[in-house]
């Protein structure tokens, strides 16, 4: 047990220590919750886990594209909102948060906090959060849900309040999808892994006068960023102001997770 403790130690030391060594402020913030291998990390980063080798790799790649197209690497966008739980008590919801219905609450998971919607009742549930507008803002953020048989969670992040736009994983259908209130606009074959953390990514944008244009992609927590949407739809009807939003169906009678919600400007 000693053995153990001392390996597991040492492996915290060499992620502190490599971490210490800094990265590039245009990569953002490195994973929160990483797998517990460890591993060589590209360049002199040293030692970690996996998940944190392939973040800093998908970055070095993003910056070799940029450096062979003659540009410099993009800057992260800067968030007008930020979420990742750490400063809200067990059982609370933090202040400015509208649970819209459902038992969300703040719950300690492996490597920090989560905001939790149980897995019962099943209803589909939601919270707003973040500031009010009517396009031209991107939202994030991080889901873990877990199938159970033949029953699957669905998974979504919103925009322009209760009845505005979803991007929504529909692990039944293996479907990307998206919908305004309850009408679906787009959708496209999706492969959902089952007890992995997803990162969704929704923004509404204005391409020209009286056109609109809603904007949705999703991959595994460790995994690069894809650089094109997956999914789109084109509006023709003004969008009505509102706040960004995240949603869960625990259809599996599972809890279903949240973490790290981030709102940007639209790209």
């Amino acid at each position: 047990m000693k053995h153990v403790f001392l390996t597991l130690l040492a492996g915290v030391t060499l992620v502190l220590a490599a971490e210490k060594k800094g990265f590039p402020a245009h990569w953002g913030q490195p994973p929160r919750i990483e797998t517990r291998d460890y591993v060589d990390l590209p360049g002199s980063f040293g030692k970690g886990s996996s998940t944190m080798r392939n973040w800093i790799n998908a970055n070095l790649e993003k910056d070799k594209l940029a450096q062979a197209s003659g540009g410099k690497p993009a800057p992260a966008a800067k968030a007008v909102y930020s979420q990742d739980f750490e400063k809200t008590d067990v059982d609370k919801v933090p202040d400015g948060m509208l649970v819209l219905d459902g038992g969300f609450a703040v719950k300690q998971a492996v490597g920090g906090k989560v905001l939790e919607l149980p897995g019962d009742p099943l209803d589909t549930f939601g919270v707003l959060f973040g500031p009010t507008e009517k396009e031209g803002v991107c939202v994030q953020a991080r889901i873990l849900g877990t199938g159970k048989g033949r029953r699957f969670p669905v998974l979504a992040v919103g925009l322009s309040g209760v009845g505005g736009y979803k991007l929504q994983v529909t692990p039944s259908k293996k479907a990307l999808e998206i919908y305004k209130g309850e009408d679906l606009k787009a959708t496209v074959p999706f492969d959902w892994k089952s007890g992995e953390w997803a990162q969704l990514k929704f923004q509404v944008r204005m391409v020209k006068d009286g056109e609109w244009k809603a904007e949705g992609k999703v991959w595994a927590q460790g995994t690069p960023e894809p650089a094109a949407w997956q999914i789109n739809f084109a509006e023709t009807t003004a969008p009505t102001p509102g706040r960004p939003s995240i949603w869960g169906l625990p259809f599996s009678g599972t809890p279903i997770q949240f973490d790290d919600l981030l709102v940007t400007p639209a790209k």
